[in-house]
C-alpha cells in the first residue's frame, strides 16, 4: 500500500526560508485596492504600531514560549477570541523586522540579510502555530469564521514580502556576488532557493502586475478555506445511521463497538453510526453484508463537496483552476504545472507523466485480474450483481481469504495501537538511538493528546514528539504530521517540537484501540516524517527536517512503512489484545505472502487522482467544469469502472484547499520510486536493522534537511540513481 499523508503544514509549502514567509492554507476575502510592496511598507506608522502594540499587550500567544524543553505551546492559556488581534499584531511584527532588513544601510550580506532573515517572524511563526493546530485538529465554534478573516491578512503580508523591492534587491546582490564562492554548499544552497523562490513569487514583476498578483492570492486564500471548510461540512452532516442489528452483519465486534460508540457521542445511544471519514467508511465497505448500505456509505464518502447544496464545491474549483492559470501567465509560466515542478525533483509535468504512465497500464491491467476474481467469488455465491465500487473491497477481502487463507479480522486482535506505538518506537532506536520517554509536565490540547521527549543514544535531548491519534468532531480527516517548531542551529541550538494527527476509531472504555493493517500502515508513514524531523541536524530553519521537494519529502515517510511487517516488529508488538500471544507464524506468513495482494486497486485509486490533478494543471481551457472534466479524463485513460479515484475532485483537499500538492500529488509515487529501491539496499544488506545501512539512511537522508540537493542525498545512501524498476518488483507488476 501506498501511504498518504495530509501534510498541509506551512513547513511543507514550496518556501526554503522562515514560517513569517511562508502559506497558511486558509480563507480571505478580495481586498478593494491590493497594495504593492512600496505601498505595504509605507504603512507602518508609529500610529498603527502602537494600535497594534495595545491590542497585544496580554495575550500570552505572542509571547516566546516557555517551560521545558526550551519552551513548549501554551495549549492551556490560548484564548481563540485573541486570535484575530494576536495573529495581526504578529503579521505586523514580522512586517517590521522584514522592512528593517531592507532598509539596512549596510550592504547586504548573508550574515546581514539572510541569516537575519531565517531569525526573523519567530511571533508570527508561534501565533500560526496555535491557529494551525485548531484548524486542523478542533475546527470548531468560532474557528473557521476566524480561518476567513486571517487568511486575506496572511495573503496581504506574504505578498508585501516578496514584492518588496529593497529586500528582494538585497537577496539578489548576493545571488549574483563573489562571495556566493566562499559559502558552504548548504548557504549556497539557501540563497539560491531564497533568490529563485522570490523571483517565482513576483518579485521582478512591475507594480501593475505585482497588485495583479495579489489580488489572485487573495482570492485564491479564500477559496482555499471554503473548499475545506466546505468538505468539513459534508464529513460532519453526512452519518449512515443503522437502527437494525440485523444490518451489522459481518461487521468485526470492534468495529461495531467504534460505530456505537460514534452513535452515543452523537446522541443516538440506540442506533449505530458511520461517519463520513475513511477511517469509519473503509471497514464498513470491507466487511459489511448489506450492499444497499454498502452503496450509500460509499456515495457519502465519494460524493462530498459535489451534493449541489450550499457546500458544493464545483464551482470553487472552477474558479480556482482559472486563477491559477491566470497567475502562471502572469509570472511566465505556460500553466500552473510548470509553475509548480521547477523547485522539484521532477522538474516538469512530462516527466511526472512519464513516471505515472509507465506504471498506469500495468496497474489497470492487475484491476482486471482482481475483479475477475471478485465477481468468480460473487457468481459462485449467487450474488447476482456486477461488482461496482462499494462491492471492491468487500469482496477483495473475500478474494484474500480465498487465495491466501487469510482475514485481516484474524489480524487486527493483534494490532493494538498502543504496542505499535511502542514498536515504531523501539524501530526508531534501533535505526537511530532515538529513546522516547512519555511526558505529563507540559500542556496539551485535548486530552487524547500525549507527548514523549526524546533523546539520542547518549542521553542528549532531541525534541517532543505529540501525538493525536482519534477522530472527533471538528478535526479534519486523514493524517498528517506537523511542525511546532523546526530544529535549528544559528546561535544556540533549538530542538524541535513535532506532532502525529490521525483519525483512528477509538476503542471502547477499558478495551485497548485496535486498528486495522492500513491503518498500522498510516501510522508508521506519518511517524516517519516525525523523524525526518527529529534527525534533522542543520543550522537554518528553513532547510530542517521535512523542509524539501514535494517530490522528495514522501521518502523517509514511506520507506518507515517497511519496519511495520519485519519480523522483529511483528513478534514483539503484534500481540493479541486479550492473551498477550504473540501473532502465530502461520499468521505472519500469511501476511508476507499476500503483500502485495490488491496492488491493482491501490495504485489505480491514488494513480488516477494524481494523473487528474496533473491533466487539470496542465489543460489549455479557460474554464472547467470539474464533474466532466474528471469524468472525461478518467475515460480517456481507461479508468476501470469498479474504482473511483481516491480523492474525487470536489473532495481533493491536497490540491484544492492549499497550492501545497496542486499539480504535486503525484509525489507519492515520484517518492516510491526511490523508497522500493532504498528498501532493497537494507534487503541486500540481510536485514532492516543493519548498523551501516541505518547511519547511510541517517547521514545522507534523515539529517540533512534541504542542505544539499535530495538527488546528491539519495545517490549517496544507494550508490547511484534511483532504478524506477523497484517500484514495479515492489507491486508485483511486470518488469519490462
Amino acid at each position: 500500500m501506498m501511504t498518504e499523508n495530509k501534510e498541509f503544514s506551512v513547513n511543507h509549502a514550496e518556501n526554503r526560508f522562515p514560517k513569517l514567509l511562508a502559506w497558511v492554507a486558509g480563507v480571505c476575502l478580495i481586498v478593494p485596492t491590493c497594495m504593492a510592496a512600496t505601498e505595504v511598507a509605507a504603512d507602518t506608522t508609529d500610529e498603527k504600531k502602537a494600535e497594534k502594540k495595545e491590542m497585544s499587550s496580554d495575550s500570552v500567544m505572542l509571547q516566546p514560549w516557555t517551560g521545558p524543553y526550551g519552551g513548549v505551546p501554551p495549549w492551556n492559556l490560548v484564548r481563540q477570541e485573541e486570535f484575530l488581534p494576536a495573529i495581526e499584531t504578529a503579521i505586523q511584527i514580522a512586517r517590521d523586522e522584514l522592512i528593517a532588513i531592507a532598509n539596512q544601510s549596510e550592504p547586504p550580506t548573508f550574515e546581514n540579510t539572510i541569516v537575519t532573515m531565517e531569525k526573523a517572524g519567530k511571533t508570527l511563526d508561534r501565533v500560526e502555530t496555535l491557529f494551525d493546530v485548531h484548524t486542523s485538529n478542533l475546527n470548531l465554534g468560532p474557528i473557521p469564521d476566524i480561518e476567513r478573516a486571517v487568511a486575506p491578512k496572511l495573503s496581504e503580508y506574504r505578498d508585501s514580502i516578496y514584492q518588496n523591492e529593497k529586500l528582494f534587491k538585497r537577496i539578489e546582490a548576493i545571488y549574483q556576488s563573489d562571495a556566493m564562492k566562499s559559502f558552504s554548499v548548504a548557504q549556497k544552497r539557501l540563497v539560491d532557493d531564497l533568490y529563485k523562490t522570490f523571483v517565482r513569487q513576483g518579485a521582478k514583476l512591475d507594480s501593475s502586475d505585482k497588485a495583479k498578483l495579489s489580488q489572485i492570492n487573495t482570492r485564491l486564500a479564500r477559496l482555499f478555506t471554503d473548499f475545506s471548510q466546505n468538505v468539513l461540512e459534508d464529513e460532519k452532516g453526512y452519518v449512515t445511521w443503522i437502527d437494525n442489528e440485523a444490518d451489522l452483519a459481518g461487521l468485526p465486534d470492534s468495529v461495531v463497538a467504534a460505530m456505537k460508540s460514534a452513535a452515543e457521542e452523537r446522541n443516538q445511544p440506540d442506533k449505530w453510526a458511520v461517519t463520513n471519514t475513511r477511517s469509519s467508511m473503509d471497514p464498513f465497505l470491507t466487511y459489511a453484508d448489506n450492499r444497499e448500505l454498502r452503496e450509500t456509505v460509499w456515495r457519502n464518502y465519494y460524493n462530498r463537496g459535489d451534493n449541489g447544496d450550499a457546500h458544493d464545491n464545483n464551482a470553487i474549483i472552477a474558479e480556482i483552476l482559472s486563477l491559477r492559470a491566470a497567475r502562471a501567465k502572469l509570472l511566465g509560466y505556460k500553466n500552473h504545472a510548470q509553475w509548480r515542478l521547477e523547485p522539484t525533483m521532477a522538474k516538469t509535468p512530462a516527466a511526472t507523466m512519464d513516471l505515472m504512465m509507465k506504471v498506469w497500464p500495468k496497474a489497470v491491467a492487475r484491476v482486471r485480474e482482481e475483479v475477475a476474481d471478485m465477481q468468480a467469488i460473487a457468481d459462485a455465491k449467487n450474488a447476482n450483481i456486477t461488482i461496482a465500487p462499494w462491492d471492491y473491497r468487500y469482496y477483495a477481502e473475500k478474494v484474500r481469504k480465498d487465495k491466501y487463507d487469510l482475514d485481516f479480522n484474524e489480524v487486527k486482535p493483534y494490532l493494538q495501537l498502543e504496542k505499535l506505538r511502542e514498536a515504531m518506537m523501539w524501530a526508531a532506536g534501533e535505526l537511530y538511538g532515538l529513546q522516547f520517554d512519555e511526558i505529563k509536565d507540559v500542556p496539551v490540547f485535548h486530552p487524547d493528546v500525549r507527548v514523549w521527549k526524546v533523546e539520542d543514544a547518549d542521553g542528549k535531548h532531541v525534541g517532543l514528539w505529540y501525538l493525536d491519534p482519534f477522530a472527533r468532531e471538528g478535526k479534519r480527516s486523514g493524517a498528517w504530521m506537523m511542525d511546532y517548531r523546526s530544529q535549528q542551529n544559528i546561535d544556540k541550538p533549538i530542538t524541535p517540537i513535532v506532532s502525529n494527527n490521525s483519525n483512528f476509531i477509538k476503542g471502547v472504555a477499558g478495551k485497548p484501540s485496535l486498528i486495522s493493517w492500513d491503518d498500522a500502515v498510516t501510522l508508521f508513514h506519518e511517524f516517519g516524517h516525525a523523524l525526518h524531523s527529529l534527525n534533522s541536524k542543520v543550522n537554518y530553519p528553513s532547510q530542517a527536517g521535512t523542509s524539501v521537494a514535494r517530490d522528495y519529502v514522501e521518502f523517509p515517510s514511506q520507506i518507515m512503512e517497511h519496519w511495520l511487517d519485519t519480523p522483529e516488529v511483528l513478534s514483539q508488538y503484534a500481540v493479541h489484545y486479550e492473551t498477550g500471544e504473540p501473532m502465530p507464524q502461520a499468521l505472519l506468513d500469511k501476511i508476507k505472502k499476500a503483500s502485495k495482494f490488491n496492488q491493482g486497486f491501490d495504485t489505480v485509486e491514488y494513480l488516477a487522482s494524481a494523473i487528474v490533478d496533473m491533466k487539470l494543471h496542465t489543460t489549455d481551457q479557460t474554464t472547467i467544469d470539474p464533474d466532466a472534466f474528471e469524468k472525461q479524463t478518467l475515460k480517456e485513460i481507461g479508468m476501470p469502472d469498479e474504482i473511483p479515484m481516491r480523492h474525487r475532485t470536489p473532495q481533493f483537499a491536497h490540491i484544492f484547499s492549499s497550492d501545497s500538492y496542486s499539480a504535486g500529488y503525484y509525489s507519492y509515487l515520484w517518492s516510491d520510486a526511490l523508497t522500493a529501491d532504498a528498501v532493497e539496499v537494507f534487503e541486500e544488506a540481510g536485514s532492516f536493522y543493519d548498523k551501516a545501512t541505518a547511519k547511510s539512511l541517517h547521514d545522507n537522508v534523515m539529517s540533512v534537511g534541504d542542505t544539499i540537493d535530495p538527488a546528491e542525498g539519495f545517490r549517496r545512501f544507494r550508490g547511484r540513481d534511483v532504478d524506477t524498476s523497484a517500484l514495479l518488483r515492489k507491486r508485483g507488476f511486470p518488469v519490462e
